[in-house]
């Protein structure tokens, strides 16, 4: 069994920074791979970044240079730093770990980015 518990987000101004964190507890493989996906209303589920142990990242088009998805291994932890935040980039934010063929994802994080 895979917990995935989320924190972070919440409400900014346009061209503001927030931070997304996830720790990942239970029977945690030594290898995975962990990412943060997003939903806006009336959207499909996209992938934002995901991270593998070795550091290894993939990023979403729309979020590159502005977002960085890191990790710790050893606190099996998961962050996102989202930098210069547009109203687009609202949604609700879910951090997500593959692990032996399976998937795990978390309750998500709300990202409202208004003025």
């Amino acid at each position: 069994q895979v917990q995935l518990v989320e924190s972070g987000g919440g409400l900014v101004q346009p061209g503001g920074s927030l931070r997304l964190s996830c720790v990942a507890s239970g029977s945690i493989a030594s290898f995975n791979a962990m990412a943060w996906y997003r939903q806006a209303p009336g959207k499909e589920r996209e992938l934002v970044a995901s991270i593998i142990p070795d550091g290894g990242t993939v990023y979403g088009e729309s979020v590159k240079g502005r977002f960085t998805i890191s990790r710790d291994n050893a606190q099996n932890t998961v962050y996102l730093q989202m930098n210069a935040l547009k109203p687009e980039d609202t949604a609700v934010y879910y951090c997500h770990l593959w692990q032996l063929a399976k998937g795990y994802l978390g309750q998500g994080r709300q990202v409202t980015v208004s003025s």
